[in-house]
């Protein structure tokens, strides 16, 4: 390639998946219970986003690789001092709710607000990556949206594996149905890619390019602007946690055609 990439990652915080997430109502909406106490941690699937980013910025002479991220500001600041120690990266922090109770379209228009206002970034030669979906909504149209508003026409959904050839040209390989895969090309830059999980491991930590990092990271939170993302969008009428049933019983010397036959007569209650 004669140019270099200019690599944009959305990928904001999100509560923790793996902790229990109780929503509740509040004067603004729904939230979700103790939701500043929650741990917090970059989205999985954005996660799997910047790691790809960074390897191929790292194979693409001239490359760059920028991280725009939603999230309350002080939470942002406790997840990228774990985040900023694995790949190389420049932060663009946006101060707001990563709660998930917000609308997509106001989500998404964030996002592209403030890729566009990125110092230094080249369009023509823009790269869009992000997860496929969100672990706080899991709406997974949020990407195409941002594309959308930054008029990027190339668009690849459940990226498992890109290719960038001498020529610019990519082969994206794309997740589709049966575990099967979709095998896409394009001409080249602009494109936008929702990565699934991608080929790449989680880098270990490396405390060199956390120091590196950390000198655009606490400038970028600084500037950090506030942004009320969701208001006047979509109102939740309810918000309900699905109720947990469990039945435990142990049988002895009973036949498994019995076993199986009382297993789907409770499914079926």
């Amino acid at each position: 390639m004669s140019q270099g990439l200019h690599i944009v990652v959305c990928g904001s915080l999100v509560p923790d998946p793996l902790q229990t997430l109780e929503p509740m109502d509040s004067p603004a909406g729904p939230v979700l219970k103790n939701e500043m106490m929650l741990p917090a941690v970059l989205d999985p699937w954005a996660g799997h986003a910047l790691y790809e980013a960074a390897h191929l910025a790292k194979n693409v002479p001239d490359s760059k690789v920028w991280l725009v991220s939603l999230g309350p500001k002080a939470k942002l600041q406790q997840l990228m001092m774990s985040i900023a120690q694995k790949v190389s990266f420049e932060l663009v922090a946006i101060d707001g709710s990563a709660g998930g109770f917000t609308d997509p379209y106001d989500v998404a228009a964030t996002l592209a607000d403030a890729i566009g206002s990125i110092e230094g970034l080249d369009r023509s030669r823009m790269l869009l990556f992000g997860g496929c979906a969100s672990a706080s909504r899991d709406s997974g149209v949020t990407m195409q949206m941002v594309a959308e508003r930054l008029g990027i026409v190339d668009q690849f959904l459940a990226v498992d594996q890109l290719t960038v050839n001498s020529d610019g040209s990519m082969e994206v390989l794309e997740r589709i149905e049966a575990g099967q895969y979709q095998v896409s090309r394009c001409a080249g830059v602009p494109a936008m890619l929702g990565w699934a999980t991608g080929s790449l491991p989680e880098p270990p930590n490396n405390p060199q390019v956390g120091m590196m990092n950390m000198r655009t990271v606490m400038p970028a939170l600084q500037k950090a602007q506030a942004v009320q993302v969701g208001v006047g969008g979509v109102q939740f009428a309810t918000v309900d946690l699905p109720k947990q049933r469990r039945e435990t019983r142990v049988v002895k010397d009973t036949p498994a055609e019995e076993i199986a036959r009382e297993i789907v007569d409770w499914l079926k209650t």
